[in-house]
């Protein structure tokens, strides 16, 4: 039986892989350097090389890249405490069979190594070789340690060589267009155009001709051709970002574009062919809205062929430190001003809040800070009302809100946004309980008669107070009331039109 290589050159690791690969009766040899391994290659070969990324002289990356050259069939993993994108999505481009982010459990770790002995065995009575396909590195700003994202960067890597349609699924705010980018810059089509449509932010009337162009004298005012995103995203990717509102009638259009792989300009005559890659993102729960008649329920097929779903801020706070000092930096450059400083108390209380506007939220807050803090250091008492107001009785209540689902995130994000509009008075905690009884009882006579959709319709009513509220606090400043809310613009105008605030 042939033995698991491990090159790593922390000692610890190499001892606590080796005893935990001895107690399942896998045999190890361990090596302090991608030199000493690479040496050993000479005159054996392993069943399975697990190697650290990062360490002196020759790193991990480059240790797989020459493996794989010369052993196609070696299944390699690669584990680093460096958990970030192109690190990853680099690995699988280089032929990686798997990669395990530090600190890993141990357990877990050599089940992937067992699965990857497997694996290489059945290659080798096969005779089967994987063939490393090129594709091209991009620049991807994205990092984090947290393990949710961590599964996102894996497929993202898994994804590099394929050009399947990916739909993107996370609430507002938490980077959708980020990771449509990067799965465009780690594709073998990153070297054409990478073309963005919001659908929610387009008339309606118009957003027909943006998708497929036109024919002069098409309609009133068409009065030259105009190519339209599918084709300017021709050899590359077409995003489209809120696809959840798109209208219902141009999504058959979309629909026959997917299955028949070409269109025709509005007014024109000619076929077209689509040679794009398809990535779509929405907040919305595209299967209830396909119970509720709102989207095609074969358009959502045809989407949901690999699901990324996004994690909100929330579920991956150990990541707020390194984005605060990013966008401090990203925020400072822009100003022209010297980096602020966040002292550890503020930071304590920065990763304390919620962010219903996920990571757009904490890079607004990232930009208040840079504006409005006098000081190069910037301490508790200089932060934004809202984490300010943030304190114990707000928290209490947010086990009751997250566990909604569906319709309710917008809802969820309103909930937290209005705790923020303004500093909470004495007594708030006993007045939160009081409206949050009463919501408690109208959903119980609503339940009570039958009523259908409950969630929906409540959400809705919801929605509306707090958007109707927070634009007369801002005095209809849609920017600010959006701002205040943790929403983003486009959601705050696309809300006002579905709940017809703009009357």
């Amino acid at each position: 039986m042939k033995a698991v290589w491990i090159v790593d050159d922390d000692q610890s690791i190499r001892w606590v892989l080796e005893k935990a690969l001895a107690r399942v009766s896998v045999p190890a040899r361990t090596f302090a350097s991608a030199g000493e391994a690479y040496a050993a290659l000479e005159t054996a070969t392993p069943a399975v090389l697990v190697t650290d990324v990062r360490m002196p002289g020759e790193d991990g990356l480059n240790l797989l890249h020459r493996i794989k050259q010369a052993h196609p069939g070696l299944p390699v993993i690669v584990m680093t405490a460096f958990t970030d994108l192109n690190s990853t999505v680099e690995a699988f481009q280089k032929g990686a069979f798997d990669y395990l982010p530090k600190p890993f459990d141990v357990n877990a770790a050599v089940a992937l190594i067992q699965r990857a002995a497997q694996s290489g065995a059945r290659e080798a009575e096969e005779g089967a070789a994987s063939e490393v396909q090129p594709a091209q590195a991009g620049r991807v700003m994205a990092q984090s340690s947290s393990p949710a994202m961590q599964e996102v960067f894996r497929a993202i890597g898994r994804l590099a060589t394929s050009s399947v349609t990916v739909l993107i699924t996370g609430e507002s705010g938490t980077g959708k267009e980020l990771i449509a980018r990067a799965l465009h810059e780690h594709s073998n089509r990153a070297d054409g155009p990478f073309v963005a449509l919001n659908a929610a932010a387009i008339p309606k009337d118009l957003l027909e001709a943006e998708l497929f162009g036109h024919e002069r004298g098409a309609f009133t005012g068409a009065t030259q051709q105009r190519r339209g995103r599918f084709e300017e995203a021709r050899n590359g990717t077409l995003f489209f970002d809120e696809i959840g509102d798109m209208p219902f009638e141009l999504q058959t259009r979309l629909l026959r574009v997917l299955a028949e792989g070409s269109f025709y300009r509005v007014g024109g005559s000619q076929a077209i062919r689509a040679d794009v890659r398809i990535v779509a993102a929405t907040h919305q729960p595209l299967e209830q809205r396909v119970v509720e008649g709102r989207f095609r329920e074969d358009l959502f097929h045809r989407l949901n062929v690999i699901r990324l779903r996004l994690p909100p801020l929330r579920e991956r706070k150990e990541d707020i430190p390194a984005l605060v000092q990013l966008f401090m930096q990203n925020s400072a450059n822009d100003l022209g001003v010297p980096a602020r400083q966040v002292s550890p108390e503020a930071m304590h209380l920065l990763s304390s809040f919620e962010y219903p506007g996920n990571i757009r939220q904490l890079e607004n807050f990232c930009q208040w800070l840079t504006v409005m803090s006098s000081g190069r250091l910037i301490e508790a008492k200089d932060l934004p009302p809202e984490v300010l107001n943030h304190g114990a009785p707000a928290s209490a209540a947010l086990p009751a809100v997250n566990a909604l689902s569906g319709p309710a995130s917008e809802a969820q994000q309103a909930v937290l946004g209005a705790q923020a509009l303004a500093p909470a008075p004495d007594g708030a905690s006993s007045a939160q309980a009081d409206w949050m009884r009463e919501l408690a009882r109208e959903a119980q006579r609503r339940l009570a008669r039958n009523e259908p959709a409950v969630m929906a319709t409540l959400s809705r009513d919801f929605e509306r107070v707090l958007l109707e509220t927070a634009l007369d606090h801002s005095r209809g400043r849609r920017m600010e009331a959006a701002q205040r809310l943790g929403i983003g613009r486009n959601t705050l105008t696309r809300k006002c039109a579905e709940l017809g605030l703009d009357n």
